[in-house]
């Protein structure tokens, strides 16, 4: 039975959007009640208000110079770590999301379900909030290509993933890296021989912003899709 969630949320120059981010992972914190939900902001290189935001908001704030979101979603974990080293770590759960993300109401509750049914992590599916900016096609090629409604996917992204501290342990934690440090983690939980659900249900609402915050991540995948055109692929 997992006894503590924590949320880990990297950030740079993110005050706009995260504010937003903050109030739906308290909103999803709230079906799991009364398990203890541990919200920390890696506020990375910051030079904006994210941390006085976060604070604000209720989060636990944690400073760090590293400009790669790879050190940051590291440094949260193990500050979650820290803070629930009295426990089991298979009965502690770890989430990360990013700053321009909107976690749905059940997105804990869900992971949670998944825990009880003996996974040992889950990585979700993303969707976009407003295509603005995007050639007209792209929403369609998106939609297509993603894997929305189908019964598995084969996405990572850090906006949605969830595991046990256990499996995350196990696999040697995110490494810091400045892109695909998600991909990493899984390719390592599974390594270790970790159970991954790759859920299609509890799928994050994301900004399609051009200016990415982590290079080749979720922006050069919308790019590359953009001049893949209508036949593209995913």
């Amino acid at each position: 039975m997992i006894k503590a969630i924590g949320v880990v949320i990297p950030a740079h120059n993110e005050e706009d959007l995260l504010p937003a981010c903050l109030a739906a992972v308290w909103q999803a914190a709230r079906p799991v009640a009364p398990v203890p939900v541990h919200v920390i902001v890696v506020a990375d290189c910051c030079t904006d208000q994210t941390a006085e935001r976060a604070a604000c908001s209720g989060a636990t704030v944690l400073r760090i110079p590293a400009r790669c979101v790879g050190a940051a979603r590291a440094a949260g974990m193990w500050q979650l770590l820290r803070r629930t080293w009295h426990l089991d770590p298979a009965t502690v759960w770890l989430a990360t999301t990013d700053a321009d993300t909107l976690v749905p109401p059940d997105w804990l509750s869900k992971q949670l379900r998944h825990a009880a049914a003996g996974w040992d992590a889950v990585a979700g599916l993303v969707t976009v909030t407003d295509w603005a900016g995007h050639p007209p096609h792209l929403a369609a090629v998106f939609r297509q290509h993603y894997g929305h409604g189908r019964e598995t996917h084969r996405h990572v992204h850090g906006a949605n993933l969830g595991f046990t501290a256990r499996a995350y342990l196990a696999a040697g934690g995110f490494p810091p890296i400045a892109t695909a440090e998600d991909h990493a983690l899984v390719t390592a939980l599974s390594a270790a021989g970790n159970r991954i659900l790759r859920s299609t249900e509890g799928s994050v609402r994301t900004s399609a912003r051009r200016h990415a915050r982590a290079p080749r991540g979720f922006s050069h995948l919308l790019s590359s899709l953009a001049v893949a055109g209508p036949a593209g692929t995913a």
